[in-house]
């Protein structure tokens, strides 16, 4: 279970991965070796899964951001282990899920312009065996960025 302290870690660590345990321990009014064994066992107990960095996506030349959902045709664990082998290969896919209702997949996707976007819908998706249907919405803005998760004790 996360104390207060746990979830206060978490929170500021999410807001900047950069934080010493020296600074980490003035926020939490703990030593810096009690902050830094903290954050230790939160990597090690899964809480924390990994590091990144958060880019600009137009200083990296993306500059459509889409939302697709996937209705499969078959439904068999061979044809979603296939497709969700394909999505794996495909570097504009930043994040997928499997869904309840009309869609059987929604991704998330960044390319460089509108024409990447259509080839990799009628080139990648649409042509494999088990896709039956997809559908896009382009992001014309987004005005609240990724936020860190909301973590409580």
């Amino acid at each position: 279970m996360l104390d207060e302290t746990d979830s206060r870690l978490l929170a500021a660590l999410q807001r900047d991965a950069h934080l010493t345990a020296e600074a980490l321990g003035q926020l939490l009014n703990l030593s810096p070796s009690q902050a830094g064994r903290r954050r230790q066992r939160l990597e090690a107990e899964g809480y924390i899964t990994g590091y990144t960095a958060r880019l600009d996506p137009a200083r990296v030349g993306l500059t459509v951001q889409a939302f697709v959902q996937v209705q499969m045709a078959a439904h068999s664990p061979e044809a979603a282990r296939s497709f969700a082998t394909l999505v794996a290969t495909l570097p504009e896919v930043i994040s997928a899920w499997t869904l309840t209702g009309e869609a059987d997949y929604l991704l998330r996707l960044w390319c460089a312009d509108l024409p990447a976007l259509n080839t990799l819908i009628h080139h990648r998706l649409l042509p494999h065996p088990a896709v039956a249907r997809v559908q896009s919405q382009i992001v014309m803005d987004q005005f609240k960025p990724d936020a860190p998760l909301p973590v409580r004790a």
